[in-house]
């Protein structure tokens, strides 16, 4: 018979969303990578009398698993082989110093701060921030077997086969995962319009989000991949065109939903027919059956499907030439990014911030474990280095489950180091063991802290022939690493005990007011409104992403967080009325007049300034008026309901 928890024993809310995995389907291909390219070095190593370059060369492959989360082709490319790169300079760097006393503190802190500027920039650089510093301490802390210029070719060789892996299939397949992408869109799209005027408590709103999501996916793959093409291929011209295509369908679900009435079966049911088509290639005649339309709302949903029916099944669609038939752009070169982002980062305070914080980290250990006998010492550095990544979530959740994965690894550990004899037992282990690691990274930080953990030390083991005597001080390290980290890198920053969920909202309703203006101007480009509207979803998706980070943390962090979310989904709502009233005024309403226009401007700028100004949320009345029947009367409420959640103090 089951028993509740008495109310003192029952754990805080912030500590069970740390440790809840988190649902994700296993990606069998990634896990099958996993096991080749982590056994087959060590295998080899062993085959040849040299188990130490095995083992060097499966840590490498263990840093290409990790960076093996692309969909596509050349997104792999990029994950995989550009953080190698870093990883080569970084190993080379540290193994320079190793044993140079305070030149390897000073040469180790430099690039922890260089580590943590570039890792501002984007997804791909901040796995290379982290390859960059990882290898350095490892270099600095570890002697390398052979010439200077062997530990990294080895270890690049080995992310290096995860990356040859991962593109075996490259050749038959290129393209299909693009494709994949969006049909799921598609998909995604379909489910929003089943939820358009759901009785049920937040079934759009998440249908909206899903949706946000996947556009955000499915444009980032189709336009990285084009930007190496800039425009040329047919292809993927097709691609873009058909996700430009469902973005009208996506702006009139807003409008359905405000209409309060669900939509006939028939209007999602065509949009998984469009998906399939687009999953298959078929480019014919397309039979939809929908039914005929008998308001505004229903004239922009048909509208929009039967247009994006046309784009599915078009034969070929050319190229864009120019900015003017690319309603939501691309990405400039290489090159120009590439200038972009150094520029960025050398003038970014935010970029400075986090290097600093992760240097002063990074210093302290090195001179602790160099003023302190700490045996293996470099474990206390290489935790502050995965726990000190803001950009990978919470500091002080992932200080909490690096320590709880790293004594669940352990326990695993212990039997291998104690059971498994040295040789070629190891391989059958490693081949057991390398796949739990993207099998269970998806679940949580903690999660894959405790995959890693064992296989860490399985190659310290074949390097160092330490047995079970690595057990206690990786332990150890780990903790010491955590403690630095929660208190140099968490507690003794201000900004670490203030949830980024107000400022980006800011920010957000400031981007909602202008594309108030922008929505109902004559004089406004549409490819500048889609852009417009697409990135103030993304941007509302990230505030969601922030506000689920910070009700991890302790309290008053994650207390005062949740006090947020009335809030966040008060814009979200003031962004899905302004796009339902531009569709209903595209399609025969009576446009609003300016002086409207400017009193709902007027509110949400001040709602923008409020937001800056308080931390704490209280409710304040406001008053705004206008033609009951106007487009912008749906609006006006919700603005006139985010205004009642909060406001600015004094």
């Amino acid at each position: 018979m089951s028993r509740e928890f008495p109310i003192g024993l029952t754990p805080p809310d912030w500590l069970v969303r740390n440790l809840r995995p988190q649902p994700a389907p296993v990606n069998r291909a990634a896990v099958a990578r996993a096991a080749v390219a982590m056994t087959l070095p060590l295998a080899i190593g062993l085959a040849v009398g040299q188990p130490a370059y095995g083992a060097l060369a499966s840590m490498g492959a263990l840093s290409g698993v990790i960076g093996d989360t692309a969909d596509a082709y050349r997104m792999r490319i990029l994950n995989i082989a550009i953080p190698q790169l870093f990883g080569a300079v970084g190993i080379t760097l540290g193994a320079a110093v190793y044993g140079q006393g305070w030149l390897a503190v000073v040469a180790v802190t430099g690039v922890a701060l260089v580590s943590g500027m570039i890792s501002t920039i984007g997804a791909v650089a901040s796995v290379s921030g982290l390859l960059l510093l990882l290898n350095s301490v490892v270099g600095a802390g570890l002697p390398m077997p052979g010439a200077w210029w062997l530990a990294p070719l080895l270890m690049s060789g080995g992310g290096l086969l995860v990356l040859l892996l991962a593109l075996l299939a490259w050749p038959l397949r290129s393209g299909v995962p693009e494709r994949t992408a969006v049909a799921a869109t598609y998909r995604t799209v379909a489910d929003l319009l089943a939820a358009c005027g759901s009785p049920v408590p937040g079934a759009y709103e998440d249908a909206r989000h899903t949706v946000t999501q996947s556009l955000n996916q499915s444009y980032d793959l189709v336009l990285a991949r084009r930007a190496r093409h800039h425009g040329r291929s047919p292809e993927l011209a097709r691609l873009l065109a058909q996700l430009n295509a469902i973005t009208p369908v996506v702006e009139a679900a807003p409008a359905a939903h405000l209409h309060g009435r669900p939509l006939p079966p028939e209007v999602p049911a065509a949009v998984h027919h469009l998906a399939r088509a687009i999953e298959t290639g078929f480019s014919g005649p397309l039979a939809l059956t929908l039914p005929v339309p008998g308001s505004e709302t229903g004239r922009a949903v048909d509208h929009a499907l039967r247009h994006a029916a046309e784009v599915v099944t078009a034969p070929g669609i050319d190229p864009p030439h120019g900015p003017e038939d690319d309603r939501l752009g691309r990405p400039a070169r290489l090159g120009t990014r590439t200038a972009r982002a150094a520029r960025n980062v050398a003038l970014s305070a935010a970029s400075w911030r986090y290097g600093l914080r992760l240097a002063l980290c990074i210093g302290l250990a090195q001179v602790l474990v160099s003023t302190v006998p700490v045996p293996r010492s470099y474990w206390v550095a290489l935790t502050i280095t995965f726990v000190l990544k803001p950009d990978f979530g919470s500091v002080f959740s992932r200080a909490l489950l690096r320590a709880l994965g790293t004594v669940a690894g352990l326990v695993v550990a212990a039997a291998v180091l104690s059971q498994v004899p040295r040789g070629w037992w190891d391989v059958p282990v490693m081949l057991v063991l390398a796949p739990l690691i993207p099998a269970l990274t998806p679940r949580g930080y903690g999660y894959q802290t405790a995959a890693i953990t064992p296989v860490i030390l399985l190659l310290s083991d074949v390097l160092n022939h330490q047995g079970t005597g690595l057990l206690l001080p990786r332990l150890v390290d780990s903790l010491i690493g955590c403690g630095i980290a929660l208190v140099a890198g968490y507690l003794l920053w201000p900004e670490s005990w203030h949830t980024r969920v107000g400022d980006k909202l800011a920010d957000a309703v400031a981007d909602t007011a202008r594309y108030v203006d922008a929505a109902f101007g004559p004089d406004v480009d549409p490819a500048a409104r889609a852009r417009m509207r697409r990135r103030l979803y993304r941007d509302l998706s990230v505030v969601r992403t922030e506000f689920q980070r910070a009700l991890t943390e302790p309290p008053p962090t994650g207390s005062r967080a949740a006090a947020w979310w009335p809030l966040v989904v008060a814009v979200e709502r003031i962004v899905d009325a302004t796009t339902a009233a531009r569709v209903r005024v595209k399609h025969g309403a009576e446009p609003p007049s300016g002086p409207e226009l400017a009193q709902v401007t007027l509110q949400l700028r001040e709602l923008a300034r409020g937001l800056r100004d308080t931390e704490t949320l209280y409710p304040v009345r406001t008053d705004l008026t206008g033609p009951a029947d106007s487009v912008l009367e749906p609006l006006r409420q919700e603005v006139a309901a985010a205004r009642a959640i909060t406001s600015p103090s004094g």
